[in-house]
C-alpha cells in the first residue's frame, strides 16, 4: 500500500481541480488536507473559493465557521455559521442544519452572547 504524504496529497488534489475546476468534493477534500497541515490562510482562500462558485454546498459552512473560530475571526464565524443555517433550512438539510445550530451556539456560549 502506498502512502501519500500531505503534501503529494495537496498536489494531486489541486490537478485534479485543474482537471475539473466544477468539482466541489475534491476542493472541499483539498481545503481538509490544508487544515490539517495547519495552512489556515490557503484553506480559508479554497473554502470561499467553494462557496462562491457553489453557494450550497453547504457542508462547507460549518468548516469555514470553524476555521474562522480557529484564526480568531469570531464576528465572521458567526456570519458563515448563520448564513449556512439558513440554507440548510432553506433546503431541507437536517443534519447540516444541526451542526450548524449547535457550532453557532457553542460560539455564541464561548463569547458570552
Amino acid at each position: 500500500m502506498v502512502k501519500f504524504s500531505p503534501m503529494n496529497r495537496i498536489a494531486i488534489l489541486k490537478s485534479y481541480i485543474e482537471r475539473d475546476p466544477t468539482d466541489m468534493f475534491t476542493r472541499h477534500a483539498l481545503a481538509m488536507e490544508l487544515v490539517k497541515i495547519g495552512d489556515d490562510l490557503e484553506a480559508q482562500q479554497v473554502m470561499e473559493e467553494i462557496l462562491g462558485i457553489d453557494e450550497l454546498y453547504i457542508g462547507t459552512y460549518y468548516h469555514l465557521g470553524k476555521l474562522c473560530e480557529r484564526i480568531g475571526d469570531m464576528i465572521k464565524a458567526e456570519a458563515v455559521y448563520t448564513k449556512g443555517i439558513v440554507l440548510a433550512e432553506q433546503f431541507n438539510d437536517s443534519t447540516s442544519l444541526r451542526e450548524l445550530k449547535a457550532a453557532l451556539q457553542h460560539l455564541k456560549d464561548e463569547l458570552d452572547l
